[in-house]
């Protein structure tokens, strides 16, 4: 499949500062992309370019097939923006923001207010719908912004924080959302979040950005190797066989920690790549194996370990 986002070197300056500095990347259709990166990184900066907001300086972008520098108005009628810190009119009520922006996405009349009505019951607002945003609590203003960029039914959605402002109850609501739009709708989800938990619970893949370049790209577990992050493992075996399982893989691995109790070897150090190799040892020992949990490196772990392997010495 041709993917529904490509960028071949795309950079943008701001007199002489970089602002994204030769991104190259595919997403496709239905995945759930994270885009991770302190302030300041890029990240916006990228949206910004790939929705025809901004025109790059050198490189080039195809989003839905479309060039967004030249074909911005046609391509944002198919692409939905939330920003970090969306602007609602407050003198108007919840519907009739959401009725106003219908009309500039060329909602179709005759469904307008079916859509209307439909988005502010899925974001809970619809005994509010009447009332001015004004009145709204921070996070209902920001699942009001959220149904707002949803109206046009997009084929990309970009959520920056979606669920900064929003209790327990709200960002399990927006979490249950964006699984759904992925998964059973097949809609693309460009999501740029701080929020690292949220990005490695909902995301196929994750790009990390660091002043302006992409220093990471792929699956959590791909970020670990990159990262050189070490996982931890516990592995479950017969008992009598405890003695010879630790002693064969301190023989095999001598950088590796391992604690064996009862039937179990908790093992620290070792590199995920190695763990088909260290079962591949066991079982040519003849140790009879029940169980191996490996204990992921989380991707706030994976986070800093690439910020600091970018660091200047």
């Amino acid at each position: 499949m041709e993917p529904v986002i490509k960028t071949v070197g795309l950079s943008r300056n701001f007199g002489d500062q970089r602002a994204v500095n030769e991104l190259t990347l595919e997403i496709h259709q239905g995945e759930i992309f994270g885009f991770l990166g302190h302030n300041g990184a890029g990240k916006t900066t990228t949206v910004r370019l790939l929705n025809g907001v901004l025109a790059p300086t050198s490189g080039s972008a195809i989003v839905l097939g479309m060039k967004p520098d030249t074909q911005g108005h046609d391509l944002r009628q198919r692409t939905g923006v939330l920003t970090e810190t969306p602007a609602l009119d407050e003198r108007l009520s919840g519907y009739e923001n959401l009725a106003i922006y219908a009309d500039l996405y060329n909602v179709p009349q005759n469904t307008k207010a079916e859509r209307i009505a439909y988005l502010l019951d899925v974001f809970a607002l619809a005994d509010r719908a009447q009332d001015k945003a004004a009145g709204y609590s921070k996070g209902m203003k920001q699942r009001l912004a959220l149904a707002r960029s949803m109206l046009h039914n997009p084929e990309i959605l970009f959520l920056d924080e979606p669920t900064a402002a929003l209790d327990p109850v709200g960002a399990r609501q927006v979490h249950d959302m964006i699984l759904r739009l992925s998964h059973e709708e097949g809609r693309t989800i460009f999501l740029c979040t701080h929020n690292l938990p949220e990005a490695q619970r909902l995301c196929d893949r994750i790009g990390v950005m660091e002043h302006g370049r992409l220093i990471a790209l792929g699956k959590t577990e791909e970020l670990a190797h990159e990262a050189g992050l070490t996982v931890g493992l516990e592995i479950e075996v017969a008992e009598e066989d405890r003695e010879v399982a630790a002693a064969t893989l301190r023989t095999h691995y001598r950088n590796i920690t391992i604690d064996s109790q009862h039937k179990q070897l908790s093992i620290s150090g070792a590199k995920p790549n190695l763990i088909p190799e260290m079962i591949a040892q066991l079982v040519q020992a003849n140790v009879r194996i029940y169980r191996v949990s490996p204990q992921d490196a989380s991707l706030e772990d994976i986070y800093f370990a690439l910020h600091e392997k970018v660091q200047p010495s």
